[in-house]
């Protein structure tokens, strides 16, 4: 009879292991690979979803980009609108002077226009005074000096060992000293001290009296009735001028009270009247309404790349065909090419001053036409742009609903960063899942590679045991 052995390479099949062969082969080792296997079950099922959101979230980042984009744009157009949209904005005067080595002139908003005689009789100065000499040892005594200029005094100490340049010293550096300053002046006679106001008006004059109730510091004492210490070098005066005939004085060479409006810096006296113009600054005006187009332009632009699209790269911009992007172009260009009531028939909309739309979309300015219509009708040009109906005072208007918390920009920018936090949610919701799912999954392979590490020891030990067994032989007979 034949014998047959059951070895591990006889025709049974051998147990399966999906671990790797290191792992297979040593009985009682781990079968699984179970963080690999996990990781790959949950990185599957995680792919997709967070491919999604992913999507998601850059497509309403790029969104909140572009809404940035236009909020920047229309709020740096809306600065350039205030020196245009509204009536105060057009109150810019000029003023000139005839004779610029008697006065200069400036305007400012709200100057009355008209010409004006100016004549001046006198500057306003300030006080100067100058000691007698200080001799011998050059001090002057001890005590306390009290010094004034105007309504302002204030006191130095003066010690017995100081000299005059010390008691000028102290002068400069004491506290509340309003604008009186010392300086000593070293002649063949001795020093002598130079007291200058810096205050012009003839109430700003200078006084010097010793508190001590001595005679220590009498030589350097000055007030009424009491002048013999000094030389009035310069008197503390008050300007004298006329315009157009009324008589006017002041503390200072700077007059700001006598025309609305007006500053007249006085710098010498006149021996015939000067001209003051004032009149309106169109100059100025144009500059504005020439930067008011260069801001358009730039936003312009702005909105066109936005809500662009280029057939030859095939992209669009981040809003073709946002409702608010299309609104707010709707709104501005129906403003640029409104008729405004501005009381002329002439002068009603931008393109009577020489405000036109280039092939591009973009405005251009005709100086000549604009300088025109400001020289003709300053009024009306005033109007067309400030008007409640106006150019600039309406887009103004619109821009500022816009941007307003209940306006188009406003509520979109709510709606994307609420949908923004939504997809944080759901991507913090995912991990929170995938997290629970490792865990999960972690714990059927263990326990399933603690199973497969069991009966794969079973096996080795089974075939160890067969092979251990005799043969069994089988005899044919003949």
């Amino acid at each position: 009879m034949a014998t047959s052995s059951v070895s591990s390479t006889n025709g049974a099949a051998p147990v399966v292991s999906v671990a790797g062969s290191s792992s297979a082969a040593a009985a009682g080792g781990s079968v699984i690979n179970v963080s690999s296997l996990v990781s790959q079950l949950v990185a599957a099922t995680q792919a997709p979803q967070e491919a999604l959101i992913s999507s998601k979230t850059q497509a309403v980042t790029a969104q909140i980009s572009a809404l940035g984009q236009l909020k920047s744009a229309l709020a740096t157009f809306q600065g350039s609108l205030a020196s245009l949209d509204s009536p105060g904005a057009f109150q810019v005067e000029t003023a000139s002077s005839s004779n610029e080595s008697a006065f200069t002139v400036s305007a400012g908003a709200g100057a009355p226009q008209g010409t004006y005689n100016v004549a001046i009789s006198q500057l306003a100065s300030a006080q100067q005074l100058l000691s007698g000499p200080v001799v011998a040892t050059n001090t002057v005594g001890s005590g306390t000096l009290s010094l004034s200029l105007g309504a302002t005094s204030f006191s130095v100490t003066v010690a017995a060992t100081d000299t005059l340049a010390d008691v000028a010293a102290h002068i400069n550096s004491a506290a509340g000293n309003p604008g009186l300053s010392a300086t000593v002046l070293q002649g063949s006679d001795g020093a002598h001290l130079l007291l200058s106001s810096s205050l012009t008006g003839t109430a700003n004059n200078i006084q010097v009296a010793e508190t001590d109730g001595g005679t220590s510091l009498a030589s350097l004492t000055y007030g009424t009735g009491d002048t013999a210490n000094y030389t009035q070098e310069a008197a503390a005066q008050d300007a004298a001028f006329s315009l157009s005939g009324v008589n006017f004085t002041s503390a200072t060479n700077t007059v700001t009270d006598a025309l609305g409006g007006v500053t007249l810096n006085l710098l010498g006296t006149t021996t015939a009247p000067a001209t003051l113009t004032v009149g309106t600054d169109t100059s100025t005006v144009a500059q504005n309404v020439s930067a008011f187009v260069d801001a358009y332009n730039t936003l312009h632009g702005t909105l066109s790349s936005l809500g662009s699209y280029d057939a030859s790269s095939n992209t669009a911009g981040p809003m073709m065909g946002n409702a608010v992007l299309t609104g707010i172009q709707n709104q501005v260009q129906h403003a640029l090419y409104s008729v405004v009531n501005t009381g002329s028939s002439t002068y009603n909309t931008l393109a009577s001053v020489g405000i036109t739309t280039q092939s591009d979309g973009t405005l251009s300015v005709n100086s000549a036409r604009l300088n025109a219509a400001l020289g003709t009708n300053f009024g009306a040009v005033s109007q067309l742009f400030s008007a409640a109906s106006g150019v600039a005072s309406t887009l103004n208007t619109q821009i500022a609903n816009a941007l307003g918390a209940g306006g188009s920009v406003g509520t979109a920018g709510q709606t994307l960063t609420a949908q923004e936090n939504a997809l944080t949610k759901q991507s913090n919701d995912l991990d929170t899942q995938m997290a629970a799912l490792t865990a999960s999954l972690t714990q059927q392979y263990s326990a399933l590679n603690t199973l497969l590490s069991q009966l794969q020891s079973t096996s080795a030990y089974l075939s160890q045991a067969f092979a251990t067994l005799p043969r069994i032989q089988s005899q044919v007979g003949p």
